[in-house]
């Protein structure tokens, strides 16, 4: 670190003043001291900060009694302080005290004394001289108090740093401020920008510090999270893939040759499913203490992630949050059943699940989020969340809600979920019902709110899904390129003006050709195609058996150039 000299505060020095009583008397000598002319004090050296007069003597031989300095005045920026001064028969000493911050001025004054009038009877009577006229100034200190530390803001770097890797530092501070990074002094600019390059990232710690001409200081250590590697991508287009998918080379494969095409430039990844399971082999003990962590199929993450960013396309981690049947079964065998939705008679709430853990409860909360800290920390660019929601259908009850409803608690959870992220500098986003955006107490899923902590908002919106009429769409299913455009519409005023911005999921399953529509790459390429013309030019495709009809992806992208 960085040394810095503190300002000489009692530096006895400055002037031999000789006041001569008359020329038959011995002479009398003061000496000041106080702070350097233009010093700055900061609030641990004003604790210490004074001005001192003695008095003494030319010839102490000829000394006639003591030297008098009852008539030294001390001028705090004009207003007299004498009455704070500390005096002795040779020795008078003001102690600064509390100051406000900004430039003072201290004068030692002389102070003429009025002479008695013996013809005055009584105070009616004025004499000649008042003792009004203008101090004699012998000394002056100027100084000035600063005592807040210099702003220090970092620009870069901004989130996780990739291990290995030149690291950039830069930021801005106050322009006379002394800037060290790693024990090394950074030029500041006139502005207070400052930059410098590392040949590689600091192991744990990031020791930065602004000192500014006060000795006010800023800084002192930040905390970096460094991941093995990182891949950004303009636009999303992806398709959901599960653990066992992942596992697959019969699945795979044709996914890998989708990115190695360019049709898709980012995979989504399963790491926890609507089953409780935990798809990758995590560290995460409440995993452990549930049996959540032992699914079929479980895969080896950090060569999943080296193997998808060696293709340089990011990976999007998706995250059940609470649907959970191995929490439920666990929580309610173990009278921990505060983590589980309960009906409001008090029993386990099954409902079209097979249980749904607390959306209200901490310990739930922590639990999916540390599995995301886990990814993030891995080097997964996108968390997915899904199922930040409570269960469709009536009659759950939420312990631990008593005030608030339960959209209350899910903007919470997404509030909570950007916080603990942010260190990583990822992005996540969350796959929402389609209705949410004008329907928010359906599946508690208040978009504008949510809108706010998230990066972008996943709507579900496939056009098997919705009733006949729905946002004026005759016949949604027969009508796949409508019923898109409708939606997003909807969901471009939902998100107006927030952070979050629309990547909706597409449908690209047998589904749609079971309730009668007739050529599954044309009901999927009318989808791309609405996405496309709304002004969107991202997408996620899903189909649970992870089966996709690519040469519908591979016409639209193509088209579209």
């Amino acid at each position: 670190m960085v040394e810095h000299r503190l300002p000489r505060l009692l530096l006895v020095s400055a002037a031999l003043l000789t006041l001569a009583a008359c020329s038959s008397e011995p002479e009398r000598e003061l000496s000041f001291a106080g702070p350097e002319d233009g010093a700055y004090v900061n609030a641990e050296q004003l604790d210490d900060l004074a001005v001192e007069v003695i008095a003494s003597w030319d010839d102490p031989a000829q000394a006639q009694g003591e030297p008098d300095i009852d008539d030294l005045r001390v001028l705090l920026d004009d207003e007299d302080r004498s009455h704070e001064a500390e005096l002795d028969d040779t020795r008078l000493r003001w102690s600064a005290g509390d100051l406000p911050d900004g430039e003072h001025t201290v004068r030692i004054a002389s102070q003429p004394t009025a002479p008695e009038d013996e013809d005055a009877e009584d105070e009616d009577v004025e004499t000649e001289d008042s003792g009004d006229d203008e101090p004699e100034v012998l000394e002056t200190f100027t100084f000035t108090v600063d005592t807040t530390p210099p702003q220090l803001e970092l620009t870069s770097p901004e989130g996780a740093v990739v291990a290995g890797e030149p690291l950039t530092v830069a930021g801005t501070t106050e322009p006379d401020a002394t800037v060290t990074v790693q024990d090394e002094e950074v030029p500041v600019d006139e502005e207070g920008a400052f930059e410098v390059e590392l040949d590689q990232a600091p192991d744990g710690e990031l020791e930065i510090e602004a000192v500014d001409r006060a000795g006010n200081s800023t800084g002192d250590g930040m905390q970096l999270v460094t991941v093995p590697s990182r891949v950004e991508a303009d636009e999303i287009r992806t398709v959901h893939v599960s653990f066992c998918a992942w596992r697959s080379p019969s699945l795979r494969d044709p996914i890998i040759e989708l990115i190695e095409d360019g049709t898709i430039t980012a995979l989504q990844l399963d790491l926890k499913d609507e089953g409780g399971h935990v798809g990758f082999r995590t560290d995460n003990e409440f995993a452990a203490l549930t049996g959540a962590d032992s699914p079929d199929c479980q895969y080896d993450l950090d060569e999943a992630v080296a193997q998808l960013h060696g293709l340089e396309v990011p990976v999007v981690g998706r995250i059940v949050a609470f649907a959970d049947p191995v929490l439920a079964a666990w929580a309610w065998e173990n009278e921990e059943r505060d983590m589980v939705v309960q009906t409001e008679g008090g029993e386990k709430y099954v409902g079209a699940y097979n249980g749904f853990s607390n959306l209200a409860n901490d310990e739930v909360l922590d639990y999916n989020i540390a599995i995301a800290e886990e990814a993030a920390a891995a080097g997964v660019d996108h968390i997915l969340w899904d199922y930040i929601r409570k269960p469709d259908g009536s009659g759950a009850r939420f312990p631990g809600l008593d005030d608030g409803d339960p959209e209350d608690a899910i903007v919470e959870f997404t509030r909570m979920a950007d916080e603990r992220l942010a260190p990583y500098g990822i992005e996540h986003g969350a796959s929402v019902y389609g209705v949410s955006a004008d329907r928010p107490s359906e599946v508690a899923q208040d978009i504008p709110r949510m809108s706010e902590y998230l990066d972008y908002v996943a709507p579900m919106i496939y056009p098997s899904h919705w009733a006949a009429g729905e946002y004026g769409v005759e016949n949604p299913l027969q009508q796949p390129y409508d019923m898109v455009e409708a939606t997003l519409e909807k969901w471009f005023e939902a998100t107006d003006g927030s952070r979050a911005r629309v990547l909706p999921w597409l449908e690209d399953s047998n589904y749609p050709v079971s309730l009668g529509y007739s050529n599954r790459q044309e009901y999927v390429e009318e989808q791309i195609r609405a996405t496309y013309d709304a002004g969107i030019d991202e997408w996620m495709l899903w189909d649970s058996s992870v089966n996709y009809t690519t040469a519908a992806m591979t016409r639209v992208v193509d088209e579209e150039g």
